[in-house]
């Protein structure tokens, strides 16, 4: 998978299409992402215990990792990526300003 956990990328489609956010967890099997504060739901959390109030919490909801492009830390635009071999390595690098990522 290209996009990994840390990564800062920008969604390309759905409710959050334009906007940014760090990628807090991976799924490699499914190719799935979650990206921190984009795709939200609502979820009902019951209380558990007695005299304690049941609320309404708001979790980041996984998406498919082509439905989000990963940004350069170095020239700050959505890019592409590619892959270099350094050593034993594999290295992914920004294919516009040639930077390692």
């Amino acid at each position: 998978m290209i996009i990994k956990k840390g990564d800062t990328v920008k969604m390309l489609a759905g409710k959050d299409r334009g906007k940014t956010g760090k990628v807090i967890r991976i799924f490699q099997a499914t190719g799935k992402i979650v990206v921190e504060g984009l795709n939200l739901i609502k979820k009902n959390k019951r209380p558990k215990k007695q005299g304690e109030k049941g609320e309404i919490v708001s979790l980041p909801r996984a998406i498919d990792s082509s439905n989000a492009s990963l940004i350069c830390s170095n020239c700050k635009k959505t890019v592409r990526v590619g892959f270099k071999k350094e050593g034993n390595k594999k290295v992914r690098f920004c294919r516009k300003c040639n930077s390692q990522i």
